[in-house]
């Protein structure tokens, strides 16, 4: 295919979960160039993906040189990775183009969770205990260090995949040996972990969209957990913050030393912070636009989104160079549910689903399994049943909404047969 005229932009690894940001490109007029990192599509991507709308999809064969060439000819003003594993290929990619980049020197800071946090420690920010582990005797040595509880997970994965909360060393020599040797989501063989303390406080996401260094906080959410027998600090829920509630400077402040730190200087991320008593920890940021539909229930609360911010850092620079310090302001309260399965089976259907409807801040619900669909009993957070959505004007509504979809959830919130 050729170039337009069009304004073109890239977007490397756009899929599903990332295509609202593609259409967003579309609809500003812009023409969508869409490379694929992978010659085969990763195990979290496969299913089906209409990409006739894009104006040209580049598949990356591992010869840069190539792939370079052939986004040259759409001659883009940008390329911005929309998914996990497009991080290091849009970084050499942009540094070759000669568009606003992150450039290489740090990428493998920004995908590998390791190096990720020892380059946070070097800049002097508060940063977890870790080690790279790729034996049992290693990491029960670390544990023994560290005692109680830590948390095993491998080095380049996401969505929760593989993370492991263990409070023996016995635990944690499981952990690691059903992470060697597995695929992560990515399609990738994992050869190592890293093993950290586990960080106690409450959990943050922060998302962002940098240009030139000039960082905008587009919405910061905590995220509600639970711990029951067979299930640890699975998180139940995100709850955007009003841009004055409590921890929020501090957290904004934090999240900027951590993008500065790791070389993020254009385009969105995604970081997700524990306050500790020590004050703010990262767990892991994301060099790419938040997942789980964030943008849309930002949206929602705020009028405004990582998407909306990221079309101006690159088509509108100096508009967002005006503008990126004002703070968002809620005109509704917005929480996000993922409700807990507590067995597994053929779904029939939700027997309460019509009752959550009927709460007065319900906004719509997303069904990831439906009656047919197989439900895995849920033991962490790399499965999903349904997303619930609740907004309004007034927060105790949301947060009553919210607590009477807890009280509902459970057996009887899932009509099963058991296989």
């Amino acid at each position: 295919m050729s170039s337009t005229d069009s304004t073109s932009v890239v977007l490397v690894d756009a899929y599903p979960s990332s295509y609202a940001l593609a259409q967003a490109f579309m609809d500003r007029g812009c023409a969508v160039v869409r490379v694929q990192s992978t010659a085969e599509v990763p195990q979290c991507y496969r299913g089906t993906f209409d990409t006739s709308a894009f104006s040209d999809d580049i598949i990356h064969t591992g010869v840069l040189a190539d792939t370079v060439d052939a986004v040259a000819r759409h001659a883009p003003v940008a390329v911005i990775a929309a998914g996990e594993y497009g991080v290091e290929l849009a970084d050499r990619l942009s540094e070759a183009l000669g568009v606003p980049t992150n450039g290489t020197a740090l990428s493998p800071a920004r995908r590998d969770k390791y190096r990720m946090i020892e380059t946070v420690r070097a800049a002097g920010l508060r940063a977890a205990r870790q080690r790279l582990v790729e034996d049992a005797e290693s990491l029960r040595d670390f544990h023994h260090e560290v005692g109680g509880r830590i948390v095993v997970k491998p080095l380049r994965s996401a969505a929760n995949d593989g993370v492991t909360v263990c409070d023996t060393p016995e635990e944690s020599a499981l952990a690691l040996k059903a992470i060697l040797g597995a695929t992560t989501v990515f399609s990738e063989t994992n050869t190592a972990a890293v093993a950290q303390e586990y960080l106690v406080g409450g959990e943050y996401v922060v998302d962002t969209v940098s240009r030139d260094g000039a960082h905008r906080v587009t919405d910061v959410w905590k995220y509600s957990k639970m711990s029951v027998p067979g299930v640890r600090d699975r998180i139940t829920g995100g709850h955007l913050i009003p841009h004055d509630a409590p921890l929020r400077d501090q957290l904004t402040a934090y999240a900027f030393g951590v993008l500065d730190a790791l070389g993020i200087r254009h385009g969105p991320a995604h970081l997700e912070i524990i306050v500790t008593a020590d004050g703010p920890c990262l767990v892991e940021v994301g060099a790419r636009i938040a997942g789980a539909n964030t943008p849309y229930y930002a949206e929602l609360g705020a009028g405004e989104s990582q998407i909306g911010w990221t079309l101006d850092a690159y088509l509108d620079p100096e508009r967002f160079l005006a503008e990126h310090r004002r703070p968002y302001r809620l005109s509704r309260h917005v929480s996000v549910c993922w409700p807990t399965a507590p067995a597994g089976g053929t779904l029939r259907s939700y027997p309460l689903l019509d009752t959550v409807r009927a709460l007065e801040s319900f906004n719509n619900v997303e069904m990831f399994v439906r009656p047919g669909d197989t439900v895995v009993q849920t033991v962490d957070d790399s499965t999903k049943t349904l997303a619930v959505g609740f907004v309004h004007p007034v927060a105790e509504t949301v947060d009553r909404d919210v607590n009477a979809l807890r009280h509902l959830d459970g057996p009887g919130f899932y009509d099963l047969h058991r296989n």
